[in-house]
């Protein structure tokens, strides 16, 4: 395996600044001529995979789950083959394929990964590998991107609880392959994968290989009941909740009497009114063979 790898040393407050040199120790144990290079920006980003893609190497993505994601779908566009190593504060990607939190530990077992065709989305044609969600969580991961003051995948905990309490809900319309249905209450979630919000499992039964969107429709009820049950969503023991209505579709189109930005893997991906497609085993990825939460075990699969 010839392998690149592209750092964002700010992530995770750090984090990922902190295990690069054990990473690239690790990765250099695997392929001595490691090509490593470190974004300044995301858009840097997108200049660093193409250049690494141009070499015919393996993309390793060392960073948090936004990093990891705008590699992935530029190495998605261009048929190559992808390796993410979680260095973020949610690594919610990592988790959903079974990958351990510790990039030391994913580089080091790097020959031992299979390659795997998973299922990449997109919203208004931005890539996301994760949950696009909109309303409740516009309002929650705004407040998280802007908080200092909690570090780790608890902030994501603190600003769902904060969040919740400026809450007023909104009208939402949401067609799911021809299927139209009006939507009052707290959010609209798209996903791809199970995780989001550094490991709230919201999403229990999606699956990266199936080729379809799970969308979770998320209607009113009172701030006492959504408090309630909150606890619940980091187990996925949340969905069974008559507030919730789970539709499966390949492509969703979404709209609200609010202009809610719509997020994704921690980033802001667009506005609406949204349209979100999928594209079946459209990202090649290196993941364990028994599978994870969002992925079924392999009998048999040829490794790198």
């Amino acid at each position: 395996m010839k392998l690149f790898l592209i750092s964002n040393p700010s992530a995770g407050g750090g984090r990922t600044a902190a295990a690069r040199p054990q990473v690239e120790a690790a990765l250099r144990e695997i392929d001595p001529s490691l090509e490593s290079v470190i974004t300044a920006d995301m858009s840097d980003a997108d200049a660093l995979t193409e250049r690494g893609l141009a070499t015919g190497r393996v993309l390793c993505a060392l960073g948090g789950d936004g990093m990891i994601g705008r590699v992935a779908g530029s190495v998605a566009s261009a048929g190559g083959l992808f390796a993410p190593l979680p260095g973020g504060r949610g690594n919610d990607f990592c988790r959903g394929i079974g990958l351990p939190d510790d990039p030391v530990a994913v580089a080091r077992d790097l020959p031992n990964l299979v390659e795997r065709p998973l299922d990449i989305a997109a919203a208004n044609g931005r890539p996301y590998l994760g949950i696009a969600s909109l309303g409740i969580d516009s309002v929650v991961q705004s407040i998280a991107n802007k908080t200092k003051i909690v570090r780790g995948g608890a902030v994501y905990t603190y600003a769902a609880l904060k969040g919740m309490v400026l809450w007023k809900h909104s009208n939402f319309t949401v067609d799911v392959d021809g299927d139209r249905r009006e939507v009052h209450g707290w959010s609209v979630v798209v996903a791809n994968n199970q995780y989001y919000g550094g490991g709230m499992k919201f999403a229990p039964t999606a699956d990266m290989e199936d080729g379809q969107l799970e969308v979770m429709l998320v209607s009113k009820c009172s701030k006492l009941t959504f408090l309630m049950m909150f606890p619940k969503v980091f187990k996925g023991e949340h969905v069974p909740n008559p507030m919730i209505t789970t539709i499966r579709g390949q492509k969703v189109r979404i709209d609200s009497d609010r202009r809610f930005k719509v997020y994704a893997d921690g980033e802001e991906l667009t506005s609406l009114p949204c349209e979100v497609t999928i594209v079946p085993g459209g990202l090649r990825v290196l993941a364990p063979r028994g599978g994870g939460p969002a992925l079924k075990p392999l009998k048999e699969q040829k490794q790198l």
